[in-house]
């Protein structure tokens, strides 16, 4: 077979359409990570189970994902990359249909683990391919354009979540797949058929796919469940625990043992690529957590619908959609390690701009750190993407883009189940402190209830209302908690990053390996 990096780059209209259909192969996949987020109410009344229950929508996808992640660079070597993306759209198609006809909780999560589990060569798939289709001195463009469709999906699935989830049946926030998928997959397979990589046999790590489902699904479950459980006075999250640290210290030693492993970790050796992934993981966790938290925090706490939720994050995207262009040509001229510790300095802004927030903040005012967001998020991607390849042989590039989407989406599904449980332990805190001035020998407590028996409340109603915005103000005081902490721990990720040489512009055709 011909390999695709020995022809020339596609032009004109060709390298338009393809470039787009990619992109909304990646844009599908990551969109699906966050869609369902703002929608699990809906979907949890309508399948007849508790919002509980229901967040295994989200981590039996994030979870099944994660570790099909690895298997790119086996694919891709074994079938080619054109064939492998293609085939990987083709079945996400067929996954998200039958999510979108799933008839109970137990059909559906079964659905959301194939759905995942297929979908892992998209985003690395459409990274190599990317790259393949345009001339070496484009690449920052090619870049660019995966990074704005993966750092918009994440914001977009919020707000398009909660139009369906208000508007109409949650099952269309998988069915939009559908027409999207099919046209993905023809575009590519007519534009690429001819250009796939070379192929040869290869053998599959078993065991260490084995392993690796064993820890990481252990270590989520244990996440997820750990809060309702009590955490460690519970005997089986202990089981769960000392599991996922057998199971990943099995793997480690499996991998860094084989002949031919699963997730090829001799790749960390590389300077640039193992402090890159671990900003990348930091920061994506960081950010992910966020993103889960303002819309949580927003529809529990201050009555907005999933709609206006989802649609706080709208600003970010759209000034990361109008940068990154902008910052993907200064990527060619800049030292990329500035250019990541800008964005890392946009985040941190933006984190420390809603640890402001007060709970009567306007639209406008909860929606301004947002802005500042979009700043670091037109760089992150680009930024971080360029750091961690520099120095990888271009036949390892696949595979490296595999283990560092792997690491992104397993720390963000790790993230969401941290900070939900770290919001609650804190606003149990800022609660406890607060009811001290809420006793009968408190005068301000005293006060407030006088004032609102004056207004025609009965004691009873008083009592609860004050209470109610005790709880109110508890929750604010844990969110402005997580804020404050991300803001630092962005600020502390701008010292890894320049822990990494300086990086050289990519070139050399992508392959995999």
């Amino acid at each position: 077979m011909t390999g695709g990096g020995t022809q020339a780059p596609l032009t004109g209209g060709a390298l338009a359409i393809t470039a787009l259909a990619l992109a909304l192969g990646t844009f599908m996949q990551v969109l699906d990570t966050t869609i369902a987020n703002v929608s699990l109410p809906t979907i949890a009344g309508n399948l007849g189970v508790s919002t509980d229950n229901g967040t295994w929508i989200i981590t039996s996808f994030a979870v099944s994902n994660g570790v099909a992640v690895p298997l790119t660079g086996w694919l891709m070597g074994r079938y080619g990359v054109v064939r492998t993306f293609v085939l990987s759209v083709i079945l996400f198609t067929l996954a998200s249909f039958l999510c979108g006809m799933a008839w109970n909780l137990s059909s559906l999560i079964a659905f959301r683990v194939l759905q995942g589990a297929v979908s892992g060569p998209m985003i690395p798939g459409s990274q190599a391919l990317l790259i393949m289709i345009f001339p070496p001195d484009k690449r920052a463009t090619a870049l660019g354009i995966w990074s704005i469709t993966t750092l918009v999906a994440p914001i977009t699935g919020p707000v398009l979540g909660g139009i369906i989830s208000d508007n109409y049946h949650w099952s269309w926030i998988f069915l939009i797949n559908v027409p999207v998928g099919l046209f993905c997959a023809f575009v590519c397979w007519r534009s690429l058929s001819k250009r796939d990589t070379p192929t040869r046999k290869l053998p599959i790590d078993i065991v260490g796919l084995g392993l690796l489902a064993f820890w990481v699904g252990s270590l989520q479950i244990m996440l997820d469940l750990g809060k309702d459980a009590d955490w460690f006075h519970s005997t089986h999250i202990v089981v769960l625990a000392v599991l996922a640290v057998i199971g990943f210290f099995a793997w480690l030693i499996w991998e860094l043992t084989d002949e031919h492993p699963a997730v090829d970790l001799s790749l960390f050796r590389h300077r640039n690529f193992a402090f890159g992934t671990i900003a990348v993981c930091l920061g994506y966790a960081v950010f992910f957590a966020n993103t889960l938290l303002l819309p949580l925090w927003v529809q529990t706490q201050l009555g907005y619908t999933a709609t206006w939720a989802g649609l706080l994050s709208m600003p970010s995207g759209a000034v990361a959609v109008v940068l990154t262009p902008i910052m993907a040509r200064l990527s060619t001229k800049i030292d990329l390690r500035i250019l990541a510790s800008v964005a890392f300095v946009a985040f941190s802004v933006s984190y420390f701009q809603r640890a402001g927030y007060t709970t009567y903040a306007s639209f406008w005012n909860l929606m301004m750190p947002m802005l500042t967001q979009g700043v670091g998020l037109s760089i992150f991607f680009l930024a971080m993407l360029s750091i961690s390849l520099d120095g990888i042989p271009p036949e390892r590039t696949p595979s490296a883009t595999g283990i560092s989407n792997f690491a992104r989406i397993t720390a963000g599904s790790f993230a969401a189940s941290i900070v939900t449980t770290f919001w609650d332990r804190s606003e149990a805190f800022h609660q406890s402190r607060l009811s001290e001035g809420t006793t009968s020998y408190a005068p301000n407590f005293q006060h407030a209830l006088t004032d609102l028996q004056s207004l025609g409340m009965t004691q009873l109603q008083a009592s609860g209302a004050v209470v109610r915005q005790m709880v109110g103000q508890a929750y604010l005081l844990a969110s402005n908690d997580i804020f404050w902490l991300s803001g630092w721990l962005s600020i502390a990720m701008i010292g890894v990053v320049w822990l990494t040489r300086r990086p050289k512009p990519l070139s050399g055709p992508v392959a995999a390996d």
